[in-house]
């Protein structure tokens, strides 16, 4: 490995082999001691996008919550949110993950009508948004609307961000990258869909083509296109292993510009001088 791949390798936690019920049982316990040192909590709130790691952590949370019930005298509540923007072209696999969930509860919150205003207002404005800003609109709107039910029933907000995602930048700052507790962080892609496997999930939901489907003019454009990198060799880099040069390159470009992504809100006493 070189240096930079070291540091890297480091700092996301990924692991070259997991036990699969020892991860899930790893993750459940970090879930449930989280909620229950902060005694406001009540409930545990999550988008489903129909993709795989949505669909993970959705599934780890709701068993966790399961187990609260279980051993606890509170009553906890898991709630799976749908954020269609219009009508979702992978409506069904939607409904398919939230049926392998089976979560508590289930809402439904359109964002379109928010998402089109907003980037209306701006226009009015003299802002006019691109396409793949809008896209950043719909994450963000998509967030705000989670933390808005996690206020209203005194919960959290789950994220999905994984080490593989977290390496390459590949969220919204502020958007799907903004979230209360990253319970899939030490994960890569193989090994979410390991877990999915393990937890006796349908193959159709992890072995679905990963895409954050924000761009109306690129609708459905997988990860990896828009990444420049294959989710294989991202795996395969945070695994300590050997990958050709080119994808090295772009992995550590995606990770040494996107730093900030990783970073919170700078003061006047944290910044390096």
């Amino acid at each position: 490995m070189t240096d930079l791949q070291s540091i890297i390798v480091n700092e996301m936690k990924v692991q070259p082999h997991i036990n699969s019920e020892t991860t899930i049982n790893e993750i459940k316990n970090f879930i449930k001691n989280y909620v229950k040192s902060h005694r406001f909590i009540k409930t545990l709130v999550l988008g489903i996008s129909g993709g795989q790691d949505s669909t993970l952590a959705g599934k780890i949370a709701q068993l966790a919550v399961n187990e609260l019930n279980e051993s606890e005298s509170e009553r906890y509540e898991f709630i799976a949110v749908k954020l269609p923007y219009g009508v979702q072209k992978d409506a069904n696999e939607v409904d398919d993950a939230i049926q392998f969930i089976n979560p508590d509860r289930v809402v439904t919150v359109n964002i379109k009508a928010a998402v089109d205003q907003s980037v209306q207002s701006l226009k009015e404005a003299g802002i006019e948004l691109t396409d793949f800003q809008k896209g950043n609109e719909k994450a963000r709107e998509r967030m705000k609307v989670q933390y808005s039910i996690a206020s209203n029933t005194s919960g959290i907000v789950i994220g999905t961000d994984h080490s593989a995602e977290n390496v390459t930048g590949f969220f919204t700052k502020y958007g799907d990258g903004a979230a209360d507790i990253a319970p899939l962080f030490g994960l890569n892609k193989r090994q979410g869909r390991q877990l999915l496997k393990s937890l006796g999930a349908s193959p159709h939901l992890y072995e679905k083509t990963p895409t954050a489907d924000l761009e109306d003019l690129k609708p459905q454009l997988p990860d990896e296109e828009a990444l420049g990198v294959s989710y294989q060799a991202i795996d395969d880099y945070l695994e300590g292993k050997h990958v050709n040069a080119k994808d090295a390159e772009v992995i550590e470009s995606h990770y040494v510009r996107n730093a900030h992504k990783r970073e919170l809100a700078y003061t006047r006493f944290t910044w390096p001088k």
